[in-house]
C-alpha cells in the first residue's frame, strides 16, 4: 500500500467514540481498546479532552450522575465533541441488553463506550445529543436548583409543625421563618440575575398570561434546547408528547414517558394555571374536555401546548400572538 492509498483509507476511517464513568474523584474512560483514568478536576479533564482528540474520538457518552457529570461534559462540549448524557436506566438497561451484569467503573465505561458506538450509525443521533448550559445557565441552573431545595425543607417542615408538640412548635416555626427569608433572597437573586444576562428572552416571556417566574427561571437554566428544537422534539425532551404503544393488532393507551422531571414538574403547576387565565390555553383545554377527553388527558395536552408555543417564541424571537398561539400544536 502506497503512502497516498494509505492517506485515503485514514481519511474514510471511521472515527471512535468513547464512554466517560463519572464519579466523585474519578473520570473512567473507554475508547477502541483503551481503559484509562483520570482526576476529576479541572487538569485531569484537561488531560482527558487532550487524549481524546489525539485519538480523534467524534462521540462522548457519559452516564448522569447526580450533577458530577455536569462539568466535565460541558468542558468537553466546548472542546469540541458531540455529548451525550443518558439517563442510568437507559444505559444500564442497554448492559443488559447486551448481557453484560458485571458493574464496576471499567464496565460501565465499556458499555457506555459500546452504546456510543451505537448511537453513532444511528439515524437518529441528533436525538442523544442535548445542549449543555454554558457558565451563565449553570449559575441560574445552580440558583433553581437551591430554591427547589429550599421549598422542599420548607414543605417537611410545615408538615412538621402541623402535629409538633407545643414544646417543639417554637423551633419549628423559626426553622420556617427562616427559610421563608433565604426563599426570598434566592427569588431575588434569581430574578435580578435573568434581568441581567437573559433580558431579551424575558422580555418576550413576560407577554405570557400563565407563565410565572417559576417556569421562567427553570426553563432558561435546565431547558437550554428551547428555541432550537422543533415543538414535536421539545416536547418529546420534556416528557409531554405521548408515546404509541401498539403491537400487532393491539392498540394501547398513548402515554408520556421519560423526559426532564423536575422541568415537567414545573410546566405542570404553571398550565393549572393557564387554562384558567391564558385565554388560548383555556379555550383549548374547554375543547378538550368537551370533546369527552379525561381531565387528566386535557392536561397534558395543554402542557405540550403551552410549552410548544413558548418554544416557538424564543425561537422566532416574538411576544406573545393570540393567533398563532391558537393554531394546532
Amino acid at each position: 500500500m502506497n503512502v497516498h492509498q494509505q492517506g485515503r483509507e485514514a481519511a474514510t476511517a471511521p472515527r471512535m467514540n468513547a464512554g466517560i464513568d463519572v464519579s466523585k474523584d474519578w473520570l473512567d474512560v473507554c475508547w477502541g481498546d483503551q481503559n484509562r483514568r483520570f482526576a476529576h478536576d479541572a487538569e485531569g479533564i484537561k488531560q482527558l479532552a487532550a487524549s481524546l482528540q489525539e485519538a480523534q474520538v467524534d462521540l462522548i457518552v457519559v452516564e448522569a450522575s447526580g450533577g458530577y457529570e455536569v462539568a466535565a461534559a460541558a468542558a468537553l462540549q466546548a472542546a469540541g465533541f458531540a455529548v451525550a448524557v443518558l439517563n442510568p436506566r437507559q444505559t444500564r438497561d442497554f448492559a443488559k441488553s447486551m448481557g453484560v451484569l458485571a458493574k464496576t467503573d471499567r464496565v460501565d465505561a465499556r458499555v457506555l463506550r459500546d452504546f456510543a458506538n451505537v448511537i453513532a450509525v444511528h439515524a437518529e443521533r441528533p436525538r442523544y445529543l442535548q445542549a449543555l448550559p454554558d457558565e451563565q445557565r449553570a449559575l441560574l441552573a445552580a440558583l433553581v436548583m437551591r430554591r427547589r431545595q429550599l421549598m422542599e425543607m420548607r414543605i417537611a417542615e410545615a408538615n412538621r409543625l402541623a402535629l409538633a408538640h407545643k414544646s417543639a412548635k417554637k423551633s419549628v416555626t423559626a426553622v420556617l421563618k427562616t427559610l421563608d427569608r433565604q426563599l426570598m433572597k434566592v427569588d431575588a437573586d434569581i430574578d435580578s440575575y435573568m434581568r441581567e444576562h437573559f433580558k431579551e428572552i424575558l422580555a418576550w416571556l413576560d407577554t405570557v398570561k400563565g407563565a410565572g417566574p417559576v417556569l421562567k427561571s427553570t426553563l432558561l437554566a435546565l431547558v437550554p434546547e428551547l428555541g432550537c428544537l422543533s415543538g414535536r422534539r421539545i416536547s418529546a425532551l420534556i416528557g409531554v408528547a405521548p408515546m404509541a404503544r401498539e403491537s400487532g393488532k393491539w392498540r394501547g393507551k398513548r402515554q408520556t414517558c421519560g423526559g426532564r422531571q423536575e422541568v415537567r414538574k414545573v410546566i405542570y403547576m404553571a398550565t393549572l394555571a393557564a387554562v384558567k387565565h391564558n385565554p388560548v390555553l383555556k379555550a383549548f383545554h374547554q375543547r378538550l374536555i368537551a370533546a369527552g377527553k379525561p381531565k387528566k388527558v386535557a392536561l397534558v395536552a395543554c402542557m405540550r401546548k403551552f410549552l410548544v408555543i413558548l418554544n416557538a417564541m424564543v425561537r422566532d424571537k416574538a411576544c406573545w400572538d393570540p393567533q398563532k398561539a391558537g393554531q394546532p400544536a
